[in-house]
């Protein structure tokens, strides 16, 4: 998955490279792996969009409560500009999302959709300076969404369920998603689903698909799945049972040198509790309630057992 397609209101940003110079203390290779005390610091670094940043925020604080101690490098930029900074261990953790880490960054010609997949090549294939740990259930990834009433009225939960109906019903989505093997394409090959109509929004353009989704005037929209309108608005995503959209599981990628056993567990324990509608439900306290990364990540932390 592109992290800058058309509808990711929280995402748009993320293929966008950040503006080269500045001074060495906004950047993660000019070191930072030493706290004010002499002693070794995690370097947690975060893209540039509000989701990443929030996971990393959270990376951070359950490392800090293992009384490990932590750098914050937020805001670097896109996957093309902090991958090497990992590599090269000027970033110790990074919170990725395992599917678009593959395909962009490890093997633009690898077809794995699952996470199992997925994860198989990324550990045959990543660099032998990092690692990816345990994968979390929560995804951001490209779904159909409809709105509740079109889902009781065609009885609408997975994407199979779509074929008798789709040929009287629009979607909306961005112009290149009509045309993708993750779009328009698979949903015929892989589910025999043919929208009667499709309407191209402009990238961006979320609030107006989010608008004509609601009035109706489209009855399928191409939404991330942490969309907080997703939860704002009663959406339903429907179900991807075949992988036509492939697995983009929150994963940490982590400098080997940079990370003990004391700090894989912590992030492994934060993997095993993170959801999908845990993620979606912290996005609309972000993006919607406009409540501070720092306190929706300590809160989740607590309630998930990981945090005192």
């Amino acid at each position: 998955m592109v992290r800058a397609t058309a509808f990711g209101l929280i995402t748009t940003f993320a293929l966008t490279a950040c503006g080269g110079g500045g001074d060495s203390d906004d950047n993660p290779l000019s070191g930072g792996s030493e706290d004010s005390g002499g002693g070794k610091s995690i370097v947690v670094g975060s893209a540039n969009f509000p989701e990443n940043q929030l996971l990393a925020e959270i990376y951070a604080q359950a490392l800090e409560d293992k009384g490990l101690k932590v750098t914050r490098k937020f805001d670097i930029g896109a996957r093309e500009v902090y991958y090497d900074q990992v590599v090269k261990g000027g970033i110790g953790v990074f919170p990725e999302y395992n599917g678009a880490l593959l395909s962009v960054a490890v093997d633009k010609k690898s077809t794995a959709t699952s996470t199992e997949e997925i994860n198989a090549e990324l550990k045959a294939k990543l660099p032998k300076s990092v690692e990816i740990l345990d994968s979390a259930a929560a995804e951001d990834k490209d779904s159909v969404t409809v709105t509740a009433e079109t889902a009781a009225k065609h009885n609408l939960k997975t994407l199979a369920d779509l074929k008798p109906v789709a040929k009287d019903m629009t979607i909306g989505a961005g112009s290149e998603f009509k045309t993708r093997t993750q779009g328009g394409v698979g949903l015929k090959t892989v589910y025999g689903v043919e929208f009667g109509k499709f309407q191209p929004l402009d990238a961006g353009a979320q609030s107006t698909l989010l608008k004509l989704l609601k009035d109706n005037k489209v009855q399928a929209a191409n939404l991330y799945t942490t969309d907080p309108a997703i939860v704002e608005d009663k959406l339903v995503v429907l179900e991807d049972p075949k992988n036509l959209f492939s697995s983009q599981n929150v994963t940490p990628l982590v400098y080997k040198s940079a990370v003990d056993d004391k700090a894989k567990a912590a992030l492994n324990a934060l993997s095993a509790k993170l959801t999908t509608e845990d993620l979606l439900e912290m996005m609309k306290k972000l993006v919607n309630d406009k409540e501070d990364a720092s306190d929706v990540a300590k809160e989740w932390l607590t309630n998930a057992g990981l945090a005192g």
